[in-house]
C-alpha cells in the first residue's frame, strides 16, 4: 500500500490531536495482540494502525 499519513486519516477524525491518540492507543492494542482488521504488509503498528483508520476498519 502507499505511504499512509495525516492527511489519509484527518477526514475521518477531524482533530489531529485525537487522531494521534487514537491511533497510539490501536498500535498499544495491536502489539498487546488485539486482531487485525487488514494485512499487515511488513508495516509496523503505527502504520497498520494509521492504515485502519484511513480504511474505517476500527471505531
Amino acid at each position: 500500500m502507499a505511504r499512509v499519513t495525516v492527511e489519509d486519516c484527518v477526514d475521518k477524525i477531524p482533530n489531529r490531536f485525537d487522531l494521534v491518540l487514537f491511533a497510539a492507543q490501536r498500535a498499544r492494542q495491536i502489539s498487546g495482540g488485539a486482531e487485525l482488521t487488514l494485512e499487515r504488509d511488513r508495516d509496523k503498528n503505527p502504520v497498520v494502525a494509521l492504515r485502519e483508520i484511513a480504511d474505517q476498519n476500527v471505531k
